[in-house]
């Protein structure tokens, strides 16, 4: 899967948020709180994202519908996984010793460690 631009994730991480099938309005109504924008930008994310086949734009009467195709959860592991691909070359390892040399917290060390020990990873 490819990496969206961050002006195209942004749009998505709004999608994602909205009950689908939604209107422009109600992506507008989630995005514009944190990254607004003019509206014929959103409109052409909005066509890119369906070029790449996040989204599917469907007409309904003058109204467009947007359902996404990408959901949340497959597109963070799909990226993750290539980050390590690319990043360490697949090496776990090197990347658990890069998170920790990182500065994580005790607290975030034991959350792993609790998502380790029940199986949750």
């Amino acid at each position: 899967m490819i990496r969206l631009p961050d002006s195209e994730l942004d749009v998505m991480k709004a999608v994602w948020k909205c009950s689908s099938p939604m209107k422009r309005s109600d992506i507008e109504t989630v995005l514009f709180k944190e990254k607004p924008m003019a509206v014929t930008t959103l409109l052409t994310l909005l066509t890119r994202l369906n070029e790449k086949g996040f989204i599917e734009i469907r007409k309904e009467g003058r109204h467009s519908l947007y359902i996404p195709v990408v959901d949340e959860h497959e597109y963070q592991t799909s990226l993750s996984r290539n980050f390590i691909e690319r990043v360490f070359n697949g090496n776990l390892s090197a990347f658990a010793s890069a998170l920790s040399d990182g500065g994580l917290s005790k607290e975030e060390v034991e959350e792993l460690r609790e998502l380790l020990r029940s199986d949750q990873l």
